[in-house]
């Protein structure tokens, strides 16, 4: 039960309610990857993830833009309609983006569109407490997200390597944790520090560049399938998909020339 008396772990769609996620604390990892259009989603729906991200990094990784703050709330309803339409086993988190909660009706005004478009949940960037009561108290069940804030980080580094950063970054966990989040990212941050975080609180945690020792892990597909040249240092491609379709785009050109020259030719 969260904000308001109402529970959040209703089953909007499919997949894991929120409660369940929780609940997954201790007893088994999480599995969360990206998803920003319907035939990705759609494959992913099969694969048993508990979660599919439809993540404001679409901005970089979908659209081509140089940060995630490029991302409009209109963007992000766009992409979380064309993943739902692919996806009915799995829970879908749609990301706020920036700019998009600065106040707690804002922030509720957000969360109600994503959730119309087709979202189970939303996950926004830091410890904005407020934001994340008024957002639960409406009924909506919210993700949280500690260490690198991309929306807001002026530069990408691991953080926690000095006791204030520490510090701070366990406090914003545990606050999350006590505002009702049902689960939380841990973005970038030194393992030993992620591990402290993910001990103080009851929520799942799930890393990305966080080390090991989270309850879960969240990776951009675009990286993990190989789609870009040159991926984070922490993710190993499973797959060159990027390669693949330059090759069967060259296959096919081919066959498209080969009939033109032998009919000219003869």
């Amino acid at each position: 039960m969260y904000g308001n008396g109402e529970s959040t772990g209703a089953r909007l769609h499919g997949g894991l309610t929120p409660d369940e996620i929780r609940a997954t604390k201790g007893r088994r990892r999480l599995a969360m990857l990206t998803a920003y259009d319907y035939p990705t989603a759609l494959a992913l729906d099969g694969a048993g993830l508990d979660m599919i991200l439809v993540g404001d990094s679409l901005g970089e990784v979908e659209l081509g833009y140089p940060t995630t703050r490029d991302v409009t709330r209109a963007m992000m309803e766009h992409h979380i309609r064309a993943v739902r339409h692919g996806v009915s086993h799995t829970h879908v988190v749609g990301d706020m983006t920036a700019d998009t909660y600065r106040t707690p009706a804002e922030a509720v005004e957000t969360a109600r569109a994503l959730i119309a478009a087709g979202a189970d949940s939303v996950k926004l960037e830091g410890a904005l407490i407020p934001q994340v009561m008024a957002i639960i108290a409406d009924g909506i069940p919210v993700m949280g997200h500690v260490g690198l804030l991309p929306q807001t980080a002026v530069e990408r580094k691991r953080l926690g390597k000095t006791d204030e950063e520490a510090d701070r970054i366990v406090a914003d966990t545990i606050a999350l944790d006590e505002a009702g989040c049902y689960a939380i990212v841990i973005e970038a941050v030194d393992p030993v520090v992620a591990q402290r975080a993910t001990d103080a609180v009851d929520a799942p945690t799930i890393g990305i560049a966080a080390g090991i020792g989270t309850d879960g892990q969240v990776l951009v597909s675009t990286d993990l399938l190989g789609q870009l040249p040159n991926p984070p240092r922490f993710v190993q491609p499973k797959a060159n998909l990027a390669q693949l379709v330059a090759d069967v785009g060259r296959e096919w050109v081919a066959e498209v020339r080969t009939p033109v020259a032998e009919a000219v030719a003869s």
